[in-house]
């Protein structure tokens, strides 16, 4: 028992330590996000001159990153949104569409009225409803010279039938964040994780919210047993039976001032859905050959209910930076 309230209580500790950061980052972001804004608007006054659905063959997308790739739920088709590109003097970003047709192995730029402004590292699901739906959540927009971040709170939805897409505002969702992770469970989006980030600071979280796809609405979850360590560029499968399954994933904290250290996680959890309202976290310790340490690869879902892990980084911190 004194082992358990001893993690408890960390835990907990964990909890309002994240909130305090979250107050601070808050109050030294909003001057930047301001800044911000303006840019994201006047591109936005760009994409304003879109009235009609345009599909144009193209050779394969430019270079970037921090893109969404997504499966069509019905067709042998797969969807590019967004991402960024440092060219050597600015960062770059997108909120361009492709489509790739695996069958004919050909690329179409797609142009579609009313976008969501131009972001990366946010997270997109499908499902099969209506068609098919491409659903999108959150992620970044960085100033031209990389130094200042917007982070979006806002849910998108691509009707892939119609080709046209839709701002779905509903209050009570995830506060602005990246580098999270988007899975479906039954009828609802599971947003789990993620880091919000300005010029001087930073956090990184652990909360879960779902929205439902029925309803509309957004809560946020409250699991019982003990959570994971806040992170982002972690992966996030869900079960056939409606569970999720966290595993590995990137935070950093600050050691003293202008140090930070850097984690790689290589815990795996399972967040259990007994109903809609009840949730509970429990640590799993697979067996087999872990894969090494690593964050932000890619995740997809196979046959034979098997999730398939390809990629990532892992980046090595030099001496000097860990003792200033």
């Amino acid at each position: 028992m004194g082992k358990k309230n001893k993690k408890e209580k960390k835990a907990k500790g964990a909890e309002k330590t994240a909130a305090k950061m979250e107050k601070k980052v808050s109050k030294r972001t909003k001057k930047e996000e301001e800044d911000l804004e303006a840019l994201i608007s006047q591109f936005q006054s760009l994409d304003a001159a879109k009235t009609q659905v345009l599909e144009t063959p193209c050779a394969p997308p430019s270079p970037r990153l921090n893109a969404s790739l997504s499966a069509h739920p019905e067709k042998d088709e797969l969807i590019l949104f967004g991402g960024e590109y440092f060219n050597g003097q600015k960062t770059l970003l997108y909120n361009e569409l492709f489509v790739y047709n695996i069958r004919k192995d050909s690329w179409a730029k797609i142009d579609i009225p009313s976008p969501p402004p131009r972001r990366c590292a946010h997270q997109a699901v499908v499902v099969a409803q209506g068609g098919g739906q491409l659903w999108l959540f959150g992620g970044e927009f960085a100033s031209p010279d990389g130094e200042q971040f917007y982070h979006y709170k806002d849910l998108w939805v691509l009707h892939l039938a119609s080709r046209s897409w839709e701002q779905v505002k509903a209050s009570g969702g995830p506060s602005g964040r990246s580098g999270h992770r988007m899975a479906v469970s039954k009828r609802q989006l599971i947003v789990f994780g993620g880091f919000h980030e300005s010029s001087r600071d930073y956090i990184y979280y652990n909360d879960a919210h779902a929205f439902n796809l029925d309803t509309f609405a957004w809560s946020k979850l409250a699991p019982s047993g003990i959570a994971p360590a806040p992170r982002s560029g972690c992966h996030l499968a869900s079960t056939p039976e409606g569970h999720l399954m966290v595993y590995g994933g990137y935070s950093k904290q600050r050691i003293k001032k202008d140090v930070d250290k850097g984690t790689l996680h290589t815990d795996m959890f399972l967040l259990s859905a007994e109903s809609l309202e009840k949730w509970t976290w429990s640590r799993v310790s697979p067996s087999g050959v872990k894969p090494t340490p690593r964050s932000g690869f890619s995740v997809a879902m196979g046959p034979s209910n098997r999730s398939l892990l390809f990629g990532g980084v892992h980046d090595e911190e030099e001496e000097e930076r860990l003792e200033g």
